[in-house]
């Protein structure tokens, strides 16, 4: 399935046809190939019947077609959450997730194989950072629980295994390339990217003027007390961070959301919600509240239910919007990075 030469699912529409023409074919060949890969998700080339054969052994000579394999699925017998976890072409692991909502289907992408933010919350970057993926991989981890589960998807969220801003082209492609017309046409609205704050790449992204979901990870609201979550906030600050998103939203008229791990004892008082408030009031950002999944290795605990609803009162008092992001998958390894990091793990035994 891997060929020599260039990444053929991670090409546009443009560049594909100028590939085409560069082999002597007719430029409606361009067309069909793209429909191949991103309409019909065909696992091959051979699964392309209307493709010549010539063509095909073109195309194997010229180019890489991507395709992920599946390495474990868990399916959650609580809320029907799939975790999988796939291998790329390189044998390299990524976690993905499928989640059924009232809204329709989301499913959760990495960015990267492994993470060097070193939030202390997340099992992500336990490992550390291996590299980071292309726009094809991106894509495939989509397409590959849609031929899996043969459902449809409404939601796409760029917030699994990596931070996605460190993989800025990568993403910015993959994100044209999943909302174009011409193949799967998901809504950019219906796209949210989490990033846990890289100051310049918020200013670049808002200037791709895309109209999907900034997400921040925000977790804390004081400087030192992010810096003690997340070592990211070594680098930016709280008011550096709020200026980004205000240059976001001013730029893109989209609304920021915050992502706020709830962690006991840690970021949960009513100080933490009162300063949250203070945050998001002139953004007019939203707030998501997650209660965070315990990490083994890190020592965090879960706050109790009414200690979240509690927080969350504190804030709607205070005018914010805010929701509770239900725990999917807790019976399963539903935390980013669980199932990677256990597999890897387990392989060293």
């Amino acid at each position: 399935m891997a060929g020599p030469g260039r990444d053929l699912k991670s090409m546009t529409l443009p560049e594909l046809e100028g590939a085409v023409k560069e082999m002597g074919l007719p430029a409606f060949r361009a067309r069909q190939l793209y429909q191949w890969m991103h309409v019909k998700l065909a696992p091959d080339y051979e699964a392309m019947s209307n493709i010549p054969a010539a063509m095909k052994e073109k195309l194997r000579e010229s180019f890489t077609y991507t395709r992920v394999r599946m390495i474990d699925r868990q399916i959650s017998r609580l809320d029907g959450t799939q975790k999988f976890l796939f291998a790329m072409p390189d044998d390299s692991l990524v976690e993905s997730v499928f989640m059924k909502y009232k809204f329709g289907n989301s499913i959760c992408i990495s960015s990267q194989v492994g993470c060097r933010m070193g939030c202390r919350f997340c099992a992500s970057t336990l490992d550390g950072l291996i590299r980071s993926l292309s726009a094809s991989e991106m894509l495939e981890q989509i397409y590959e629980i849609r031929r899996v589960t043969g459902e449809k998807i409404s939601h796409v969220v760029v917030m699994g295994t990596g931070e996605p801003l460190d993989n800025y082209d990568n993403l910015v492609r993959f994100i044209h390339l999943l909302t174009d017309e011409n193949g799967m046409h998901l809504s950019q609205r219906s796209l949210t990217v989490s990033t846990c704050g890289i100051v310049p790449r918020m200013y670049d992204l808002a200037r791709e003027d895309l109209s999907i979901t900034l997400a921040l990870s925000l977790h804390a609201v004081t400087d030192e007390k992010r810096r003690e979550i997340m070592p990211i906030a070594n680098r930016y600050s709280i008011k550096e961070l709020m200026e980004a998103c205000a240059a976001y939203f001013d730029r893109t008229g989209r609304q920021v959301t915050f992502e706020y791990s709830l962690i006991r004892g840690v970021n949960d008082s009513a100080a933490d919600a009162a300063g949250l408030a203070d945050l998001a009031r002139p953004l007019k950002a939203h707030i998501n509240l997650i209660p965070v999944n315990p990490v083994r290795e890190r020592g965090y605990e879960h706050p109790e239910d009414d200690a979240v609803r509690a927080f969350k009162n504190k804030l709607e008092k205070r005018g914010i919007n805010v929701s509770i992001r239900r725990v999917m998958g807790r019976d399963i390894d539903g935390a980013c990075g669980q199932l990677r990091h256990r597999h890897m793990a387990d392989s060293e035994h």
